[in-house]
């Protein structure tokens, strides 16, 4: 790995986080890291509008793209945008294939719309939406990481993850996921590398795992 080249790392949170989510993530002085946080949507805004108003936050060299879950989506979105060396993203989906089932039947149904939007406002459910059933024991720990609760930006969220229309993966995204994601069942995704005994809070708990191999997984061609 040559230490003499600069990357610009933008990392982008999953949904309702913030980007304390990669406070834990601590990578070498020439891989520059940038967070990008959450804009509160428009309304009616397209995704592809959207991501073109987080792509004008991105500028450098040797620019690597990583998203963690709905953030995973934004930044592929991104990458139709902008020219970037690296698009990774970690417990996220490729395409609205790898999206569970129950998903896939809402989009079909839309049932989602006419869920009790009530319940975002109770933290541990959000928590429990957002982290899956792994943080239930945990909740207070995790307070900290999901401050973005705007109601109109969780409707929008959820309806975006929902409706995404990305039929076949991107080219050269890489994708990191955990074994035991729950939100995002490895069952599903067709490709990735896995990481054993991961859960979709994997960014916070195998950080080890991503200060190890992130530098090479951007830096390799």
């Amino acid at each position: 790995m040559n230490q003499d080249i600069i990357y610009d790392v933008y990392l982008m949170p999953g949904m309702a986080a913030n980007p304390k989510i990669f406070e834990f993530i601590k990578l070498p002085s020439n891989f520059k890291v940038h967070h990008l946080e959450w804009q509160m949507p428009y309304k009616n805004e397209l995704m592809s509008e959207y991501a073109l108003r987080i792509s004008r936050l991105i500028k450098g060299n040797n620019i690597a793209l990583i998203g963690v879950s709905f953030g995973g989506i934004i930044v592929q979105e991104i990458s139709k945008i902008i020219k970037c060396k690296k698009v990774i993203i970690i417990s996220s989906v490729k395409s609205n294939k790898e999206l569970p089932l129950m998903m896939q039947i809402g989009k079909k149904t839309k049932a989602y719309k006419f869920l009790n939007i009530n319940w975002i406002h109770d933290f541990e459910s959000l928590a429990l939406f957002v982290f899956g059933p792994i943080v239930r024991n945990r909740i207070q720990l995790y307070r900290k990481y999901l401050s973005v609760r705007d109601e109109n930006y969780l409707k929008w969220s959820i309806d975006q993850i929902v409706n995404w229309n990305q039929k076949t993966p991107l080219k050269d995204v890489i994708h990191i996921h955990g074994t035991i994601d729950l939100v995002f069942p490895s069952i599903y995704i067709k490709k990735a590398i896995f990481v054993s005994g991961g859960n979709h809070a994997m960014i916070l708990r195998k950080a080890s795992w991503f200060n190890k191999n992130l530098p090479r997984i951007i830096s390799e061609n």
